[in-house]
């Protein structure tokens, strides 16, 4: 009789063991797939890292920001500027009558027209203000889009003529060396009676700070837009001579409007 006892008792020891073996088990296959799963989630969701940002891109966006900044000041300043026209209004308004009574003096009046005055020029100053901001930002984004163009261009065929806003580019098929330069420089004392206003001749400081190699060009203070920058373009085309003329300034790339006579100076 004990020996039926304890073996009925070993047995459903047994069983105990074997029930929570399987439930082990079974935790074990529910669980470790979706850690796994969870685990894989958490390595695909880790963002991609971010694009450094050039020093030219970050300045231009900072100068950007900061004129963004000014315009909504000077647009909070123009609204109190239109109410105190509207008060110097109503006081001159109010002004002419008391005159008109003989209440006041004319100096009265008139230093109520002196105060409208002053109310519509600070309106008109700060509108202009804004107007600039705006040109700012526009000729600022008109540079990043120049130097994005200049930097993917293409090779060029011989006398091809590529326009943009901020500059055009003439790839001459005539053969260019820096020692041609009496050429342009007697065309435009001949036709304009003064010499060639040349900025540059080969390389200089600015092109050295930016890694150009200008060896063989020379840059001209001329505007393209210009009558004499016109008349020095057509010389050029007319001649095979290639150049670059900018409108704007590009950052790295040209200080300010100008002509610049060779090919494109390549960085190095």
């Amino acid at each position: 009789m004990t020996d039926s006892v304890n073996y009925a008792g070993w047995t459903r020891s047994r069983m105990r063991m074997v029930h929570v073996t399987l439930i082990f088990a079974t935790l074990l296959f529910v669980c470790l797939p979706a850690a796994a799963q969870k685990k894989k989630s958490t390595t695909k969701a880790k963002p991609a890292p971010a694009k450094p940002v050039d020093e030219l891109t970050r300045l231009r966006n900072e100068f950007i920001k900061a004129t963004n900044d000014y315009k909504a000041s000077l647009e909070k300043l123009l609204a109190s500027y239109e109410k105190n026209v509207a008060k110097a209004e109503t006081r001159l308004n109010q002004s002419r009558e008391l005159f008109a009574q003989g209440l006041i003096s004319k100096n009265d009046v008139a230093a109520g027209e002196r105060a409208l005055a002053e109310s519509n020029d600070k309106v008109t100053e700060t509108k202009l203000r804004m107007n600039s901001a705006d040109a700012q930002i526009a000729d600022t984004l008109v540079e990043a889009e120049a130097e994005k163009s200049l930097a993917k261009s293409k090779p060029m065929a011989k006398g091809s003529l590529l326009k943009t806003a901020a500059y055009i580019r003439y790839n001459g098929g005539a053969s260019w060396a820096l020692s041609d330069a009496w050429k342009v420089q007697r065309f435009f004392l001949d036709t304009f009676k003064k010499p060639l206003p040349i900025a540059v001749f080969g390389q200089g400081s600015i092109h050295d700070r930016w890694r150009l190699d200008h060896h063989n060009a020379m840059d001209v203070s001329l505007h393209p837009d210009g009558a004499e920058g016109q008349a020095l373009l057509n010389f050029l085309r007319s001649n095979g001579i290639p150049f670059l003329a900018f409108r704007a300034a590009i950052p790295g790339t040209a200080t300010g409007p100008h002509i610049h006579v060779g090919r494109p100076s390549h960085r190095y």
